[in-house]
């Protein structure tokens, strides 16, 4: 699929769930090819305005093809929304949309090395100007730091004989290609999951471990709430059931406001009051959307509105 007809999952859900106003300050913290960008500026009036961010120097190339002078494209971590914010002079916006996980485009580049489907160079990096690539991070890691994070991240039951499959096969040969990896894979596992490859889970679990993905989750969520304004939409779609927790409970907390400790009587005008108030429940794409794209049936959506805290002390 060409970067120009690359069209995002639940695009025009998420942007609708942004409830666009034409005067409005937005943010794509996910930009990619810039597939929800535009369906935002489509909705913005003369004096609106988007800022992009995106850490994978592609998606930035690929911004360049965007010519409007409403929109601001940024080369930074989603994690570093408030930082960019600052920079540009804006203290709060009017909603912020982000697409979590590995895009379309970066799996379906060979040169990547995100996806076991081509034999290339092992990378994994979203950003491949910084950090460690997965060639660098498998050859250095203990056996028992590989299990972890495939465990961790890619929730594998035979995390363990595949470490141990790894480690050793890098004591005759560098683990230096996507089909490598696969195969290597392949061969520790005993049980096979129908309709889905052996590494699955595995190169998922590297991936998220490598570019840090839940930190940066948790990172930017705080942020997005500090920075809508009441009545701001933050909408959030992501990919695999790790995030879409994070996100949940977040969202949960954030509305249900400060808790008071089990059995300890603390009135609740002491305590802080929630801030956000979640929009409906998870959404999910249509079965039309997931046979025109497989990748969209783990696809999660969910929605939540800055609600206005009363002023005093506690705010």
């Amino acid at each position: 699929m060409s970067e120009a007809a690359h069209v995002p999952v639940l695009a025009q859900e998420a942007v609708d769930a942004l409830a666009i106003e034409a005067d409005g300050v937005y943010v794509d913290a996910t930009f990619g090819r810039g597939g929800h960008s535009r369906l935002i500026l489509a909705q913005l009036g003369p004096v609106g305005r988007l800022v992009a961010l995106d850490r994978d120097p592609d998606a930035i190339r690929a911004g360049a093809a965007v010519c409007d002078a409403r929109l601001t494209l940024v080369r930074r971590a989603f994690s570093q929304l408030g930082a960019v914010l600052d920079e540009l002079g804006i203290a709060q916006v009017n909603g912020i949309l982000l697409d979590i996980g590995v895009s379309s485009p970066q799996l379906d580049d060979a040169t990547r090395g995100f996806s076991f489907r081509f034999d290339a160079p092992l990378d994994m990096r979203m950003d491949p100007d910084s950090g460690m690539s997965a060639a660098d991070w498998l050859a250095t890691a203990t056996e028992g730091e590989i299990g972890e994070v495939i465990r961790s991240y890619g929730e594998e039951r035979f995390a363990k004989p595949i470490a141990r499959a790894l480690v050793a096969a890098r004591q005759k040969e560098r683990i230096g290609t996507t089909g490598q990896l696969a195969s290597l894979i392949a061969a520790a596992v005993k049980k096979r999951e129908p309709g889905q490859h052996p590494a699955t889970r595995s190169f998922q679990a590297i991936r998220i471990y490598l570019n840090r993905e839940l930190e940066e989750l948790k990172a930017v969520l705080p942020q997005c709430v500090e920075r809508l304004l009441p009545g701001g939409r933050l909408a959030v779609i992501s990919f695999h059931s790790l995030e879409d927790r994070i996100v949940k409970r977040f969202m949960r907390d954030e509305s249900q406001g400060e808790q008071a400790p089990a059995r300890l009587p603390i009135p609740a005008a002491m305590l802080k009051p929630g801030r956000l108030q979640r929009i409906g429940g998870a959404r999910h794409a249509s079965d039309a959307e997931v046979a025109a794209n497989p990748r969209a049936r783990s696809a999660v959506l969910r929605v939540a509105e800055r609600v206005a805290v009363p002023a005093g002390p506690l705010a």
